[in-house]
C-alpha cells in the first residue's frame, strides 16, 4: 500500500537520522574520533562529495566506510528526494500548517457535523453544508487529498475514521451529526457503530451500495441511509416519466439564493401570543405571504398541506415555501410574536 505524504516525510526523516546515528557511532567507536569529526566523516561519506579524510583510516575504519557507503547510497538518495519533492510542492509547509492551525480550529468546534471521507459524495456534502452555513470537520485518511484541498480552508482531521481516537480528535462528543461517505459499506458500518457508542444522541447518515448493507446500517443505529446509485437512477427515470414535475422541483431551493425557497422552521421558543395558536389565527400567509406546505408534530408525525385549524405547539416544525424575504419575515414573526 502506498504511503501517504505525511508518512513518507516522517519515514525519510527517520531514515536520515538513523544513517547519521549509525555513522557517527561507528567512527567514534572504531576510529576514536570526537563527535564533530565523526559527524563530518559521516556526512561526506553518505553524500559521496569526495572530500578528503580527516586522518588515515585504520583497516576496520576502511571496512566500515565501505559498508556505510554501499548501504546508505540508495537510501540516502531516496530520503533526500522525498523531502525535496514535498518541500518544492509546498506539502512540507502544509504538513506543519495542518498540525498547528487546523488543530486549533477543530478544538473550538461544537454542535458541528463530521464528514467521514472526502471523495465525490463527501465533497458534495461539504458544499451543501457550506450553502446551509453549517459548521463541519472532514475526516480523511489520504494526506494527498487533504493537501490538495487545504487551500479551501476546510477543517481536516487526518486519519482512519474507523479509529476511535481519530473521531475523538474531530470532537465527536460535541458533534450533532455525522455523515459517513466511505466507498466500502463495511467501513461505513464500523464508523456508525463507533460513532453511536461515542455519541448516543447524534444524527448519523451513511452511504450504502446495496440493500443488505442498508438494513445492517439501520440496525447499527444509522438514522438515514442514502444509496447514491438508487437516488440517481430514480431521478433519471422521473425526468423521462414526469419531466415538468422535476423541472418544477429543481426551481425550488433550500440555499436561499433562488427566487423560491423551501425551508423548515423549528418552533422551539414560541412567544406567548403564538404558542398553541392555529395557523389561521397566526395569519402566516396573510402577514408574510409564505405558504405552509407541511407540518411535523412534536411526536414526529408528518402532515402534508395542514389545515388552517391546526395548532402550532412547542417542538413542532413548519415546512414553508416562499421567497427569502417572506421566509425571513415569517421567522421573525414566529420568534418575536404577533405584535
Amino acid at each position: 500500500m502506498e504511503l501517504s505524504g505525511k508518512r513518507k516525510i516522517l519515514t525519510a526523516i527517520f531514515i536520515l537520522c538513523g544513517i547519521m546515528v549509525l555513522g557517527v557511532t561507528g567512527y567514534m567507536l572504531i576510529e576514536g574520533d570526537n563527535f564533530l569529526n565523526s559527524l563530518y566523516m559521516t556526512i561526506i561519506t553518505i553524500s559521496t562529495v569526495g572530500f578528503g579524510e580527516i586522518h588515515r583510516l585504520s583497516n576496520p575504519g576502511k571496512v566500515f566506510t565501505m559498508v556505510l557507503i554501499i548501504s546508505s547510497f540508495g537510501i540516502y538518495a531516496y530520503a533526500i528526494s522525498i523531502i525535496t519533492t514535498h518541500f518544492v510542492e509546498g506539502q512540507l509547509a502544509g504538513f506543519f500548517a495542518l498540525g498547528g492551525r487546523n488543530k486549533s480550529k477543530v478544538k473550538k468546534m461544537d454542535k458541528h457535523v463530521i464528514i467521514c471521507g472526502y471523495g465525490r459524495n463527501g465533497q458534495q456534502a461539504a458544499h451543501e453544508l457550506i450553502a446551509h452555513k453549517q459548521a463541519f470537520v472532514i475526516v480523511e485518511n489520504s494526506h494527498d487529498v487533504i493537501m490538495h484541498h487545504l487551500s479551501e480552508d476546510f477543517r481536516f482531521v487526518e486519519g482512519d475514521a474507523t479509529n476511535d481516537d481519530i473521531l475523538e480528535k474531530a470532537k465527536i462528543k460535541n458533534a450533532r451529526a455525522l455523515i459517513t461517505t466511505l466507498p466500502n459499506d463495511a467501513d461505513n458500518l464500523f464508523v456508525a457503530l463507533t460513532a453511536r457508542s461515542l455519541n448516543p444522541t447524534m444524527i448519523i447518515i451513511s452511504r450504502a451500495s446495496n440493500e443488505s448493507s442498508e438494513k445492517k446500517l439501520k440496525v447499527a443505529g444509522v438514522n438515514n441511509v442514502v444509496m447514491p446509485e438508487r437516488v440517481g437512477g430514480a431521478h433519471m427515470a422521473t425526468l423521462v416519466a414526469k419531466p415538468d414535475v422535476m423541472e418544477f422541483l429543481e426551481m425550488l431551493s433550500v440555499h436561499g439564493a433562488a427566487p423560491t425557497n423551501l425551508e423548515e422552521i423549528v418552533c422551539s421558543d414560541l412567544p406567548v401570543d403564538v404558542l398553541d395558536k392555529t395557523i389561521y389565527e397566526i395569519g402566516i400567509r396573510k402577514k408574510t405571504g409564505a405558504n405552509i406546505i407541511g407540518f411535523k408534530t412534536s411526536d414526529g408525525e408528518f402532515i402534508l398541506n395542514p389545515s388552517p385549524d391546526l395548532s402550532v405547539s412547542k417542538g413542532s416544525k413548519l415546512f414553508v415555501l416562499g421567497t427569502p424575504e417572506q421566509i425571513a419575515n415569517m421567522k421573525h414573526m414566529i420568534k418575536g410574536g404577533l405584535a
